[in-house]
Protein backbone atom coordinates (compact mmCIF):
# COMPACT_ATOMS: atom_id res chain seq x y z
CA UNK A 1 0.00 0.00 0.00
CA UNK A 2 1.38 3.61 -0.84
CA UNK A 3 -0.22 6.02 2.02
CA UNK A 4 -0.83 9.75 0.14
CA UNK A 5 -3.58 10.93 2.64
CA UNK A 6 -1.15 12.48 4.69
CA UNK A 7 -4.01 15.39 5.55
CA UNK A 8 -6.19 12.42 6.98
CA UNK A 9 -3.74 11.12 9.17
CA UNK A 10 -0.12 10.71 9.23
CA UNK A 11 1.91 7.16 10.65
CA UNK A 12 2.93 7.27 13.98
CA UNK A 13 6.72 8.13 14.41
CA UNK A 14 8.49 5.40 16.02
CA UNK A 15 9.81 8.05 18.70
CA UNK A 16 6.31 8.81 19.75
CA UNK A 17 5.40 5.21 20.24
CA UNK A 18 8.59 4.53 22.06
CA UNK A 19 7.84 7.65 24.63
CA UNK A 20 4.04 6.46 25.17
CA UNK A 21 5.54 2.66 25.87
CA UNK A 22 6.33 2.99 29.53
CA UNK A 23 2.91 5.21 30.28
CA UNK A 24 0.60 2.17 28.89
CA UNK A 25 2.43 -0.57 30.37
CA UNK A 26 4.14 0.44 34.01
CA UNK A 27 3.02 3.92 34.20
CA UNK A 28 -0.58 3.60 34.46
CA UNK A 29 -1.69 5.87 37.35
CA UNK A 30 -3.57 8.58 37.27
CA UNK A 31 -2.10 12.04 36.64
CA UNK A 32 -4.17 13.73 39.03
CA UNK A 33 -3.57 11.28 41.96
CA UNK A 34 -1.28 12.82 44.91
CA UNK A 35 0.82 9.58 45.15
CA UNK A 36 4.30 8.94 43.99
CA UNK A 37 3.06 7.36 40.88
CA UNK A 38 0.13 9.93 40.20
CA UNK A 39 3.10 12.35 40.49
CA UNK A 40 5.73 11.17 37.70
CA UNK A 41 2.68 10.80 35.43
CA UNK A 42 1.45 14.20 35.64
CA UNK A 43 5.58 14.89 35.51
CA UNK A 44 5.24 13.36 32.16
CA UNK A 45 2.15 15.36 30.81
CA UNK A 46 4.39 18.40 31.60
CA UNK A 47 7.40 17.88 30.05
CA UNK A 48 5.03 16.81 27.11
CA UNK A 49 2.96 20.23 27.34
CA UNK A 50 6.72 21.75 27.34
CA UNK A 51 7.55 20.11 24.32
CA UNK A 52 4.53 20.96 22.94
CA UNK A 53 4.72 24.31 23.68
CA UNK A 54 8.34 25.18 22.14
CA UNK A 55 6.21 25.05 18.82
CA UNK A 56 3.98 27.68 19.71
CA UNK A 57 4.48 31.53 20.30
CA UNK A 58 5.70 32.15 23.59
CA UNK A 59 3.06 34.30 26.06
CA UNK A 60 0.45 31.81 26.24
CA UNK A 61 -0.32 28.12 27.87
CA UNK A 62 -1.36 24.65 26.52
CA UNK A 63 -4.55 22.95 27.07
CA UNK A 64 -4.97 19.44 25.97
CA UNK A 65 -7.72 18.12 24.64
CA UNK A 66 -9.21 15.21 22.83
CA UNK A 67 -8.53 16.69 19.57
CA UNK A 68 -8.52 19.57 17.36
CA UNK A 69 -12.29 19.81 17.01
CA UNK A 70 -12.46 19.88 20.64
CA UNK A 71 -10.15 22.34 20.79
CA UNK A 72 -11.97 24.17 18.55
CA UNK A 73 -15.18 24.43 20.22
CA UNK A 74 -13.95 25.68 23.24
CA UNK A 75 -12.20 28.09 21.47
CA UNK A 76 -15.43 29.65 19.70
CA UNK A 77 -17.95 28.57 22.35
CA UNK A 78 -16.03 29.71 25.79
CA UNK A 79 -15.54 33.02 24.38
CA UNK A 80 -18.67 33.79 23.85
CA UNK A 81 -18.32 35.89 20.97
CA UNK A 82 -20.17 36.47 17.65
CA UNK A 83 -17.82 34.39 15.40
CA UNK A 84 -17.31 34.57 11.38
CA UNK A 85 -14.65 32.38 9.90
CA UNK A 86 -13.66 31.56 6.12
CA UNK A 87 -16.19 29.82 3.53
CA UNK A 88 -13.50 27.53 3.93
CA UNK A 89 -12.72 26.89 7.47
CA UNK A 90 -12.83 22.97 8.58
CA UNK A 91 -15.96 21.65 9.13
CA UNK A 92 -15.09 21.57 13.17
CA UNK A 93 -15.59 25.71 12.64
CA UNK A 94 -17.54 25.94 9.83
CA UNK A 95 -20.16 23.44 11.59
CA UNK A 96 -20.00 25.36 15.52
CA UNK A 97 -20.56 29.06 13.25
CA UNK A 98 -23.46 28.10 11.97
CA UNK A 99 -24.72 26.74 15.26
CA UNK A 100 -23.98 29.85 17.29
CA UNK A 101 -25.80 31.68 13.89
CA UNK A 102 -21.95 33.32 12.99
CA UNK A 103 -21.41 33.90 9.40
CA UNK A 104 -18.65 33.03 6.71
CA UNK A 105 -16.89 35.30 4.63
CA UNK A 106 -15.20 34.60 0.41
CA UNK A 107 -12.04 33.75 -0.63
CA UNK A 108 -10.57 34.01 -3.83
CA UNK A 109 -9.86 31.82 -6.38
CA UNK A 110 -6.47 30.18 -5.32
CA UNK A 111 -8.25 30.33 -1.41
CA UNK A 112 -6.70 33.14 -0.26
CA UNK A 113 -8.08 35.68 2.09
CA UNK A 114 -6.69 39.43 1.62
CA UNK A 115 -6.15 41.62 4.53
CA UNK A 116 -6.76 44.45 2.86
CA UNK A 117 -10.17 43.67 2.02
CA UNK A 118 -10.95 42.14 4.84
CA UNK A 119 -11.08 45.04 7.04
CA UNK A 120 -14.61 45.59 7.28
CA UNK A 121 -18.31 44.02 8.33
CA UNK A 122 -19.36 44.47 4.72
CA UNK A 123 -16.57 41.82 3.38
CA UNK A 124 -16.38 39.52 6.19
CA UNK A 125 -14.77 41.06 9.25
CA UNK A 126 -17.52 42.07 12.17
CA UNK A 127 -16.26 45.11 13.74
CA UNK A 128 -15.57 44.89 17.27
CA UNK A 129 -16.17 42.09 20.29
CA UNK A 130 -16.42 39.35 17.90
CA UNK A 131 -13.81 36.44 17.04
CA UNK A 132 -12.49 35.34 13.37
CA UNK A 133 -11.82 31.94 12.65
CA UNK A 134 -8.89 31.21 9.62
CA UNK A 135 -7.03 28.31 9.41
CA UNK A 136 -3.08 28.86 8.58
CA UNK A 137 -2.81 25.96 6.11
CA UNK A 138 -6.27 24.49 4.78
CA UNK A 139 -6.80 20.97 5.01
CA UNK A 140 -7.98 20.04 1.32
CA UNK A 141 -6.17 22.32 -1.12
CA UNK A 142 -2.65 23.29 1.25
CA UNK A 143 -3.53 27.13 0.63
CA UNK A 144 -1.43 28.73 3.23
CA UNK A 145 -2.87 32.65 4.54
CA UNK A 146 -1.19 35.30 5.79
CA UNK A 147 -2.27 34.76 9.29
CA UNK A 148 -0.02 37.48 10.90
CA UNK A 149 -1.34 39.68 8.56
CA UNK A 150 -5.06 38.56 9.34
CA UNK A 151 -5.19 38.80 13.23
CA UNK A 152 -3.24 41.98 12.80
CA UNK A 153 -6.88 43.34 11.01
CA UNK A 154 -9.10 41.89 13.28
CA UNK A 155 -7.50 43.08 16.39
CA UNK A 156 -7.40 46.73 14.53
CA UNK A 157 -11.19 46.08 14.55
CA UNK A 158 -11.07 45.44 18.11
CA UNK A 159 -11.65 41.42 17.30
CA UNK A 160 -9.80 38.57 18.59
CA UNK A 161 -8.33 36.03 16.21
CA UNK A 162 -8.64 31.94 16.15
CA UNK A 163 -6.20 29.99 13.65
CA UNK A 164 -6.59 26.59 12.93
CA UNK A 165 -2.77 25.24 12.89
CA UNK A 166 -3.70 21.40 12.93
CA UNK A 167 -2.06 21.08 9.07
CA UNK A 168 0.85 23.45 10.01
CA UNK A 169 1.65 22.73 13.45
CA UNK A 170 4.80 21.12 13.27
CA UNK A 171 5.39 21.31 9.49
CA UNK A 172 6.60 25.01 9.33
CA UNK A 173 6.43 28.01 12.06
CA UNK A 174 3.50 29.04 13.85
CA UNK A 175 3.49 32.97 13.74
CA UNK A 176 2.27 35.22 15.99
CA UNK A 177 -1.02 37.12 16.70
CA UNK A 178 -4.01 34.93 17.00
CA UNK A 179 -5.20 34.69 20.77
CA UNK A 180 -5.99 30.90 20.44
CA UNK A 181 -4.28 28.41 18.12
CA UNK A 182 -5.80 24.46 17.36
CA UNK A 183 -3.29 21.44 16.99
CA UNK A 184 -3.92 17.67 17.13
CA UNK A 185 -0.93 15.23 17.38
CA UNK A 186 -2.01 12.74 14.74
CA UNK A 187 -0.85 15.42 11.72
CA UNK A 188 2.93 14.93 13.28
CA UNK A 189 3.14 11.68 13.32
CA UNK A 190 1.85 11.52 17.04
CA UNK A 191 -0.55 9.43 18.59
CA UNK A 192 -4.62 9.52 17.58
CA UNK A 193 -7.37 10.64 20.93
CA UNK A 194 -5.03 13.81 21.61
CA UNK A 195 -4.89 17.76 20.38
CA UNK A 196 -4.87 20.87 22.20
CA UNK A 197 -5.39 24.50 22.38
CA UNK A 198 -3.22 27.46 22.79
CA UNK A 199 -4.51 30.24 24.51
CA UNK A 200 -2.70 33.98 24.90
CA UNK A 201 -2.07 35.34 28.51
CA UNK A 202 -5.46 37.12 29.34
CA UNK A 203 -7.71 35.63 26.93
CA UNK A 204 -10.61 33.90 29.61
CA UNK A 205 -12.83 31.10 28.28
CA UNK A 206 -15.45 29.54 29.91
CA UNK A 207 -15.18 25.62 30.25
CA UNK A 208 -17.12 23.30 27.71
CA UNK A 209 -16.91 20.07 29.32
CA UNK A 210 -17.71 20.64 33.65
CA UNK A 211 -16.49 17.75 35.81
CA UNK A 212 -12.90 17.51 38.25
CA UNK A 213 -11.74 20.31 36.10
CA UNK A 214 -8.53 18.23 36.03
CA UNK A 215 -6.82 20.03 32.94
CA UNK A 216 -6.16 23.96 34.48
CA UNK A 217 -9.99 23.75 35.29
CA UNK A 218 -10.90 24.71 31.40
CA UNK A 219 -11.37 20.69 30.41
CA UNK A 220 -12.52 18.32 32.26
CA UNK A 221 -11.63 14.64 32.25
CA UNK A 222 -8.63 12.69 33.04
CA UNK A 223 -5.56 12.86 31.02
CA UNK A 224 -3.87 10.06 29.36
CA UNK A 225 -0.10 10.28 30.33
CA UNK A 226 0.55 8.08 27.01
CA UNK A 227 -1.01 10.11 24.49
CA UNK A 228 0.42 13.18 26.39
CA UNK A 229 3.96 12.03 25.83
CA UNK A 230 3.48 10.51 22.68
CA UNK A 231 2.10 14.21 21.38
CA UNK A 232 5.24 15.79 23.44
CA UNK A 233 7.72 13.43 21.68
CA UNK A 234 6.39 13.92 18.21
CA UNK A 235 6.57 17.43 18.24
CA UNK A 236 10.07 17.17 19.68
CA UNK A 237 10.94 15.39 16.57
CA UNK A 238 8.85 17.68 14.41
CA UNK A 239 11.39 20.65 15.81
CA UNK A 240 14.52 18.68 14.78
CA UNK A 241 13.31 17.66 11.69
CA UNK A 242 11.57 20.36 10.71
CA UNK A 243 13.97 21.97 7.82
CA UNK A 244 15.03 18.42 7.14
CA UNK A 245 11.28 17.26 6.56
CA UNK A 246 10.08 20.39 4.57
CA UNK A 247 13.03 20.06 2.22
CA UNK A 248 12.32 16.71 1.24
CA UNK A 249 8.41 17.12 0.78
CA UNK A 250 9.48 20.36 -1.87
CA UNK A 251 11.42 17.14 -3.28
CA UNK A 252 8.33 15.27 -3.60
CA UNK A 253 5.85 18.26 -4.79
CA UNK A 254 7.94 18.87 -8.15
CA UNK A 255 8.29 15.08 -8.58
CA UNK A 256 4.20 14.70 -7.83
CA UNK A 257 3.82 17.59 -10.06
CA UNK A 258 5.57 16.69 -13.09
CA UNK A 259 3.91 13.09 -12.86
CA UNK A 260 0.55 14.91 -13.11
CA UNK A 261 1.29 17.42 -15.63
CA UNK A 262 -1.93 16.56 -17.41
CA UNK A 263 -4.06 17.73 -14.49
CA UNK A 264 -4.49 21.14 -13.00
CA UNK A 265 -3.66 22.28 -9.50
CA UNK A 266 -6.38 23.25 -6.88
CA UNK A 267 -5.47 26.12 -4.37
CA UNK A 268 -2.80 28.10 -4.67
CA UNK A 269 0.33 27.15 -5.80
CA UNK A 270 3.03 29.68 -4.56
CA UNK A 271 0.99 29.95 -1.24
CA UNK A 272 0.71 26.73 -0.03
CA UNK A 273 2.06 23.76 1.91
CA UNK A 274 3.98 21.66 -0.45
CA UNK A 275 2.54 17.86 1.17
CA UNK A 276 -0.34 19.02 -0.44
CA UNK A 277 -1.00 18.54 -3.96
CA UNK A 278 -4.74 18.48 -5.14
CA UNK A 279 -5.85 18.53 -8.36
CA UNK A 280 -8.44 17.61 -11.31
CA UNK A 281 -8.82 16.47 -14.23
CA UNK A 282 -11.98 16.74 -16.81
CA UNK A 283 -14.03 13.57 -16.88
CA UNK A 284 -12.77 11.65 -14.16
CA UNK A 285 -14.48 11.02 -11.30
CA UNK A 286 -12.81 10.75 -8.12
CA UNK A 287 -14.86 8.44 -6.37
CA UNK A 288 -14.27 5.61 -8.88
CA UNK A 289 -10.72 6.64 -9.03
CA UNK A 290 -10.32 6.16 -5.66
CA UNK A 291 -12.03 2.68 -5.72
CA UNK A 292 -9.82 1.60 -9.15
CA UNK A 293 -6.37 2.48 -7.62
CA UNK A 294 -7.02 -0.39 -4.76
CA UNK A 295 -2.84 0.30 -3.68
CA UNK A 296 -2.93 3.77 -3.03
CA UNK A 297 -4.00 5.50 -0.21
CA UNK A 298 -5.68 9.16 -0.92
CA UNK A 299 -8.61 11.09 -1.15
CA UNK A 300 -11.43 13.24 -2.48
CA UNK A 301 -11.21 15.46 0.21
CA UNK A 302 -11.24 15.90 3.83
CA UNK A 303 -11.24 12.81 5.31
CA UNK A 304 -13.92 13.88 7.93
CA UNK A 305 -16.80 14.45 4.66
CA UNK A 306 -16.32 11.26 3.11
CA UNK A 307 -19.09 9.67 2.27
CA UNK A 308 -21.43 12.74 2.30
CA UNK A 309 -21.38 12.90 -1.86
CA UNK A 310 -21.33 16.46 -1.50
CA UNK A 311 -18.89 18.16 -3.73
CA UNK A 312 -16.21 20.15 -1.06
CA UNK A 313 -17.25 23.08 -0.08
CA UNK A 314 -13.76 24.04 0.21
CA UNK A 315 -13.34 23.75 -3.66
CA UNK A 316 -17.05 25.28 -4.50
CA UNK A 317 -15.50 28.32 -2.71
CA UNK A 318 -12.65 28.63 -5.17
CA UNK A 319 -15.21 28.81 -7.35
CA UNK A 320 -15.56 25.48 -8.99
CA UNK A 321 -18.48 23.69 -10.29
CA UNK A 322 -19.79 20.46 -9.02
CA UNK A 323 -18.52 18.38 -11.74
CA UNK A 324 -15.20 19.77 -11.13
CA UNK A 325 -14.96 19.57 -7.74
CA UNK A 326 -16.31 15.62 -8.14
CA UNK A 327 -13.21 15.47 -10.69
CA UNK A 328 -10.35 16.21 -7.88
CA UNK A 329 -8.77 14.05 -5.80
CA UNK A 330 -6.19 14.92 -2.86
CA UNK A 331 -2.56 13.44 -2.58
CA UNK A 332 -0.52 14.09 0.86
CA UNK A 333 2.51 13.20 1.51
CA UNK A 334 5.53 13.67 3.80
CA UNK A 335 8.35 12.34 5.91
CA UNK A 336 7.70 9.01 5.16
CA UNK A 337 7.14 8.91 1.56
CA UNK A 338 9.28 7.84 -0.79
CA UNK A 339 10.15 9.47 -4.55
CA UNK A 340 9.54 5.76 -5.90
CA UNK A 341 6.39 5.75 -4.25
CA UNK A 342 5.08 8.95 -5.69
CA UNK A 343 6.32 7.50 -9.28
CA UNK A 344 4.34 4.48 -8.98
CA UNK A 345 1.10 6.11 -7.72
CA UNK A 346 0.83 8.64 -10.32
CA UNK A 347 1.54 6.17 -13.14
CA UNK A 348 -0.94 3.80 -11.41
CA UNK A 349 -3.64 6.87 -10.93
CA UNK A 350 -2.95 8.19 -14.42
CA UNK A 351 -3.48 4.60 -16.17
CA UNK A 352 -7.07 4.78 -14.48
CA UNK A 353 -7.66 8.00 -15.19
CA UNK A 354 -7.07 7.32 -19.01
CA UNK A 355 -9.66 4.28 -18.83
CA UNK A 356 -12.19 6.99 -17.86
CA UNK A 357 -11.64 9.50 -20.81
Amino acid sequence: MIYLDYQATTPLAPEAFAAMEPWLKDGFANPHSAHAAGRAAAAAVEVARDQIAALLPTGGRVIFTSGATEAINLAIMGCGLPVTAAATEHAAVLDTVEFLGGSTFAVDCAGLICPETQGNAASGFLRGHSLIAIMLVNNEIGTIQPIAELAAAAHAEGNLFLCDAVQAFGRMPIPDGPDMIAISAHKIHGPKGIGALWVRDGIVLKPQMLGGGQEQGMRSGTLSPALCAGFGAAAKLAAERMKADAAHVADLWGRAVSGFANWTVNGSVTDRYKGNLNIRRNGVDASRLISECRNIAFSAGSACASGSGRPSHVLRALGLTDTQAKSSIRLGFGRYTTVEEIDMAAAEINRAAEAML
